[in-house]
């Protein structure tokens, strides 16, 4: 054992938004340990469940039959982070450190290692645990796909592939009435899903926070493609993309001092732009939640699986303070010092970018 302690009980949590595939690492990650001894308590709503002591057991008859299924078993959240847990003291509800709570709650669990499943909020949350002493094993996950540290997170495949099917949906539609369709869909700051299921599915603009757009750059297009015969247009819009000099639009702001910005309505605000400025009829569909729920596809639930198993080795091996993550190919071991920093964005010149340029498609800022 790298820590010289023999592993004896893991504990696993789900933190940040659900997604595709979570329900499968749970499952790898059980029934890996079973066959070594290894026992595992699942820890309920993310931290919140060690900050209020919500344990169950798991064993392979509680998790066998999860693969296919979308969510989490242990439900989750993105609002408790120990280090700014809100709480209501003497009438005055303000973020209060409890940090050392969620340690003591740990150990009086009979716990010898931990393994969060998250996001970025989690990955920091976690690292910062690990310099109290917390003994932890990182699992990447979010459908925006903006981790540093790995190539890929399970959750975005599917994603994906559900914000493709609706383009092809709304594109039959689009043609039908010779309308103007804008598709909403998430992705926070990244504008991954956006740029993998609009070329997917042959959008004829894409807006991506990492490119901010000019109204009348996609007025040219879609004049353009009018001019051409094309009687409809399909754009998608990332929920973070913004105009020259604008900021992001904020669907609202909620009582979570980690971040408190919920995005979302850009679709709808470019929507009303353009048909304001073109004069064709246009319509907005918000993908919403529907992009993270569900039955996981193929390939998330084969990567949820390989990071669940080498998860529950690493932590069964005592090789904490990392993060499992997908790198070439390969499944590496990476510190949550690196894990933790840094986001990853689309890059501009990137690849992806060019091959879309190259089959015509806007991103909004061509004057």
């Amino acid at each position: 054992m790298a820590n010289g302690k023999k592993v004896r009980t893991l504990g696993v949590l789900t933190g940040g938004g659900d997604c595709p595939g979570l329900n499968a690492v749970i499952r790898a990650i059980v029934l890996t340990a079973e066959r070594e001894g290894v026992r595992v308590q699942g820890i309920r709503n993310a931290y919140s469940g060690l900050i209020h002591q919500q344990f169950t057991e798991l064993d392979s008859s509680k998790v066998d039959h999860l693969l296919q299924y979308g969510g989490t078993m242990l439900g989750s959240s993105n609002r408790d982070n120990p280090f700014q847990f809100m709480m209501t003291i003497d009438g005055e509800h303000r973020a209060v450190d409890v940090s050392e709570t969620v340690i003591k709650n740990f150990h009086q669990a009979g716990l010898d290692g931990l393994i969060a499943i998250g996001g970025d909020g989690t990955l920091k949350i976690t690292h910062k645990l690990t310099q109290m002493g917390l003994p932890a094993v990182c699992v990447p996950k979010t459908i925006d796909n903006d981790l540093l540290a790995t190539d890929v997170t399970f959750g975005f495949d599917t994603a994906v592939g559900i914000a493709t099917e609706a383009i092809d949906r709304i594109r039959t539609t689009a043609e039908s009435h010779g309308r103007l369709m804008v598709v909403e869909v998430m992705g926070r700051n990244a504008g991954w899903i956006a740029l993998f299921s609009g070329l997917a599915g042959g959008a004829d603009v894409i807006l991506i926070p990492e490119i901010p757009f000019s109204l009348q750059a996609i007025v040219n297009e879609i004049r353009s493609d009018r001019s051409a015969g094309k009687n409809f247009s399909i754009i998608v819009v990332a929920e973070g993309a913004r105009q020259k000099d604008g900021e992001v639009v904020v669907k609202k702001m909620v009582d979570d001092p980690t971040e408190p910005r919920r995005l979302g309505g850009i679709g709808n605000v470019v929507g009303q732009l353009l048909e304001d400025e073109t004069g064709y009829e246009t319509r907005a569909t918000v993908l919403g939640h529907i992009q993270r729920g569900g039955t996981p596809s193929t390939y998330d639930r084969n990567l949820s699986t390989r990071f669940g198993v080498h998860a529950a080795r690493c932590a069964i091996e005592g090789k904490f303070g990392h993060l499992v993550a997908l790198q070439k190919g390969l499944i590496e071991l990476v510190p949550l010092a690196e894990a933790a920093e840094g986001q990853r964005l689309v890059s501009p010149d990137s690849d992806f970018i060019r091959v879309a340029r190259s089959v015509g498609i806007s991103f909004g800022d061509e004057l």
